[in-house]
This record gives structure tokens, sequence and C-alpha cells, in this order.
């Protein structure tokens, strides 16, 4: 039989104490993931039940929806791309500088973006639904919910304190991908096949 010692016994209070921080910091995640998903899974349910009626909102100045949508949306890719590089800026990832104006940029270019999505988003279901003729347009709805889902999680997981310090570079990351991906299956497919118009 072994007797524990101070120092056995320290250390192994000091990692169950580690690994119950540890699993209180990624529960704190839980409600986030899960109010994700369901965002997620409810845009996917919804695109495939509802019959898309064609009908979305033309705006002056462009020759039809389909490219105010794809304008929307590569104006959103643009503002992400401005998203990650003040995310970039602020972590002191673009050198030992982090300017002022990095924070407001990242959060105000974030806001623009969101509410440029949403008409897009708002198109995509209402006008088109969730089509399955092609492999692109089928990447391009779970996509268009995977992104949703995880930009829910990532707006709910900021204001958590005690969260370890990758969680948010992390989520960030996981939406700007879904993000451009959304982006190469819509607006860029349509700019090299049907070509750049207004």
């Amino acid at each position: 039989m072994t007797i524990p010692n101070e120092t056995t016994t320290n250390h192994t209070a000091d990692e169950g104490a580690g690994r119950t921080a540890g699993t209180r910091q990624l529960t704190l995640l839980g409600v986030p993931f899960l109010i994700g998903a369901t965002v997620a899974v409810t845009l996917g349910v919804y695109g495939s039940l509802h019959e898309p009626t064609g009908v979305a909102v033309n705006v002056g100045g462009f020759s039809s929806p389909q490219t105010v949508k794809v304008w929307l949306a590569t104006g959103v890719a643009v503002l992400a791309v401005t998203q990650l590089l003040s995310a970039l800026s602020m972590w002191g990832k673009l050198g030992t500088l982090t300017p002022s104006w990095a924070a407001p940029v990242h959060r105000w270019s974030g806001r623009l973006a969101f509410l440029l999505a949403v008409p897009v988003a708002i198109h995509c279901l209402y006008a088109l639904g969730f089509a399955t003729y092609d492999m692109r347009v089928v990447a391009h709805g779970l996509l268009g919910c995977f992104f949703f889902g995880a930009f829910t999680v990532k707006m709910l997981a900021l204001p958590k304190p005690g969260l370890p310090g990758w969680i948010l570079p992390v989520l960030g990351g996981t939406v700007f991908t879904a993000l451009i991906a959304l982006w190469l299956t819509s607006s860029f497919w349509y700019f090299t096949t049907i070509g750049v118009t207004l």
C-alpha cells in the first residue's frame, strides 16, 4: 500500500482542480452550442419545408433580386475580411502594434456584415428555399445553416467570462471560413459563371 505524501496529494489536487476548471469553462459553451445547433437545424428544416416563392425584394439600380443578393453577399465577404484583419490586429498577430481603432473597426464591421447578411438569408430561405438540384446548391444551403448556427454560438460566447483564450479565435475562424465558403458557392460562382453585373 502506498501512502500519498504531501507532494503527491497537492499534485493530484491541482490536476483535479485543473480538470474541473477546464470542464467548467467548456460547460459554459453548452447553452450557446445548443442554441446555435437549434438555429442551424431550424433554418434547414424551414428551408426544406417552405415552398419557395421566387419572390424577393429588388433594389433600385440592380438588374434583378439575384444581383442584389450577390452584391450584398460580396459586401458581407469584404466585411468578413475586415473582421479577420482587425481580429488578428487585436490579438497581436500582425506585429507588435495594435492600433486603437482595431476593436471598434472589428465590432462595427461585424455589425454591418450581419445587417447585410440578413436580407441575403431571407432571400435564400423565402424566395429559393433549400434546393437540392446540384451539389453546389446543396453545399451552399448547408453552409448557410451552419454559418448562422456558428455565428449564434460566437455571439453568445462573447460575453461569457472564464472561457479558454482559444475559444473565440476558433469560433471566429469557423464563422469566417463558413462565410467565405458561402460566398464562394454563391457570389463567386455567379461572377465566374454569369458575369459581373449590377
